[in-house]
């Protein structure tokens, strides 16, 4: 059995909470059914091959595949069982093509952000016209060594550059905006719609980019409607966000009208009002065939903190704080740093920047007006020293432990204006992302070490994410109400969640989808098809972009686990002698001066390769480098039971 799953809105003549999982299957009889063994078509074997070689691919819907080898009939009342409908179709194809249909559709991509946190991006397409929402980088991991960050794979836009039409920008932050330079060009070069202080902090990036060609912009306001192509219009409007100007958009198509908020989060008022809920009723009686909504804290219970919370504590701490007051912080975050420098312009404090990124961005949203300070209040970290330390208030970058900002430079005695002294008071403002646990750790360690006092969010509240909780999403989407409900921004069960969410306010239809899964979208219907497109992450390193492969990462951390062992050999040409003992070299392995012992049996078992030859002249060097190879990374796995990476050089002479 093949299927392919279809999402209809519940209604009258649907009322099954399982109808959702609409099941189209085609039966074919054979001796493997009869016997009760699964048979597996060829084009099931390569996606089930092509999952099982690609980590980053959630586990498979349990309906989307017969694993337990039962025929037809037997399946049957599994499914009914899970309120299932069966229909009698046509056999679908093996491999995926695109339906043909009178019926107008327009087809859903995610890129990324869909099995991470982080690389947001994704493309809508009808007949000839594309349009992308997002363009963001995901900063690298354990698993990704020397790698500077990772972007969205963009082979399918490359490929139809000419029916891209826009690229729409949500906000400024770098998983929304990072790709940018390195993908714009690729794609086409396609007209961006995004807000005034989105296009200034991407232009502020090209500028790192001095061969790309000048970008093409929209600016947009709130309540703008643009036309991007002859059949897809875009309503934009405002946002919650943690930087200023953050918009959302609703896609008016043929086939109903799509929303994407970008990263938002509700605020209220002073007596617990939800604010900005007219608005979003108003979009709701646009009618949303389609809402595709951050996940990043579906999984967190409650209400996000406000940032009138943050204001509040953040003061009462400056305010008591006797010496000097240093926040580490996002530079991306321009609302938080505007209450910061109004909160040290009340108390009395000068405002100092650090940090390439924070004074660029300051300097930007002030041009803009988003940062309002007194003249003389920000001041030159160059003059640090001719203020009293009541008198100072520290911005810094760096909050996330990084080995080269600013806050590491501080606790390391490298910063050329700051040294940490005792009555110092440090604050992380900025939420953890996973993976920097243990760099934020040390941080707080050295500088608790150096006599510092510090406050993190995880104390007192001052920090709120961007990103709305379970409650707060469940009240965007009761409002919205959309047909469907297609969870992104996140790993698998953050949007596992946020499905749950939704159907525990009344929307039953959850499609979740994968990086590279091609839905298609008609009036009635969300259907996620068997066609994918490329997906895998595209690693920058350095000036690389793309050129750094699987393999070489392997490589990167075999080194850095295992270690290495050269073996270099001078060997006759002629008659395959050695002209001298071999030369072992290691590195990140054993401590030579205490295993002697063990480099001269190697170099024992080198020699016995080469005696085994009568006709060295007639092998193929990598041939003999491949037998070096194995006879000693046998012998060290025996000794040692690890695995280093073992390189050998001949020398013929």
């Amino acid at each position: 059995m093949s299927y392919i799953r279809t999402y209809r809105p519940e209604g009258p003549s649907n009322k099954s909470s399982g109808a959702q999982h609409q099941i189209h299957s085609n039966q074919s009889r054979s001796s493997s059914a009869q016997t009760g063994k699964r048979s597996t078509a060829p084009g099931r074997q390569s996606a089930n091959r092509a999952r099982a070689n690609n980590p980053r691919r959630s586990p498979v819907h349990p309906l989307r595949h017969n694993q337990d080898g039962l025929s037809a009939a037997e399946i049957k009342p599994v499914l009914r069982s899970f309120g299932v409908r069966e229909e009698n179709k046509k056999p679908m194809p093996k491999t995926a093509v695109r339906r043909k249909s009178n019926e107008p559709t327009v087809r859903f991509v995610p890129l990324g952000g869909l099995e991470e946190i982080g690389a947001n991006m994704m493309f809508f397409e009808y007949e000839d016209e594309i349009v992308v929402i997002d363009a963001g980088l995901l900063f690298p991991g354990d698993s990704t060594p020397g790698v500077d960050y990772i972007i969205p794979n963009t082979q399918y836009l490359q490929e139809n550059k000419d029916k891209v039409k826009a690229l729409i920008i949500t906000h400024a932050h770098y998983d929304h905006i990072g790709a940018i330079p390195h993908i714009i060009d690729k794609i086409g070069n396609p007209t961006i719609y995004c807000t005034s202080l989105s296009k200034a902090l991407i232009e502020k990036r090209q500028e790192d980019y001095p061969a790309l060609g000048k970008l093409k912009f929209v600016v947009i306001k709130n309540r703008d409607e643009v036309q991007l192509s002859p059949n897809i219009k875009a309503l934009f409007f405002g946002v919650s966000h943690t930087i200023p100007e953050s918009a959302g958009v609703v896609l008016q198509t043929p086939i109903g009208n799509l929303l994407n908020m970008g990263d938002y989060k509700v605020e209220y008022d002073e007596q617990g009002n939800p604010q900005g809920l007219e608005e979003l009723e108003e979009i709701s009686r646009m009618g949303i065939h389609s809402f595709f909504t951050d996940s990043t804290n579906a999984d967190r219970d409650g209400r996000q903190v406000t940032e009138k919370m943050v204001e509040a504590n953040l003061e009462k701490i400056f305010r008591e704080a006797k010496g000097r007051i240093i926040v580490g912080s996002f530079a991306s975050v321009i609302t938080r740093i505007a209450e910061i420098i109004k909160i040290a312009e009340k108390i009395g404090r000068y405002v100092f920047l650090s940090g390439y990124s924070m004074k660029s961005n300051v300097q930007i949203a002030q041009n803009l007006g988003f940062i309002k300070a007194k003249s003389g209040t920000i001041v030159p970290i160059e003059e640090l020293h001719k203020y009293k330390d009541d008198k100072v208030l520290i911005l810094s970058t760096g909050a996330q432990g990084e080995s080269n900002a600013s806050f590491m430079k501080i606790i390391n005695g490298e910063h050329r204006n700051i040294q940490v002294k005792p009555g110092d008071t440090v604050l992380f403002s900025a939420s953890v992302i996973p993976g920097n646990e243990r760099a934020v750790q040390t941080l707080k360690d050295n500088f608790a070490r150096q006599g510092a006092i510090i406050y993190s969010s995880d104390i007192v509240d001052i920090h709120s994410s961007g990103h709305a909780m379970r409650e707060d999403i469940k009240l965007v989407i009761s409002t919205i109400k959309p047909k469907f409900l297609v969870p992104v921004h996140g790993y698998y069960y953050k949007r596992f969640i946020n499905a749950q969410n939704a159907r525990e306010v009344g929307v039953k239809n959850t499609p979740l989808m994968d990086n590279g899964q091609v839905a298609e979208l008609t009036k009635d219907n969300f259907v996620i098809t068997q066609e994918t497109v490329p997906a895998t992450y595209v690693f920058v390193d350095g000036l690389g972009v793309g050129d750094v492969e699987e393999v070489v990462l392997r490589d990167r951390i075999s080194l850095s686990q295992e270690g290495m062992v050269l073996v270099v050999a001078a060997v006759d040409r002629q008659n395959g002698k050695l002209l001298k003992n071999p030369e072992i070299i290691t590195r990140g392995f054993i401590y030579v001066r205490d295993n002697q012992e063990m480099l001269e049996e190697m170099k024992k078992r080198v020699k016995s390769v080469f005696s085994r030859f009568s006709n060295y002249r007639e092998l193929e060097s990598d041939y003999v480098k491949g037998i070096i190879r194995d006879t000693i990374g046998q012998y060290l796995f025996n000794k040692t039971r690890r695995r280093p990476m073992i390189l050998t050089v001949l020398i013929e002479l």
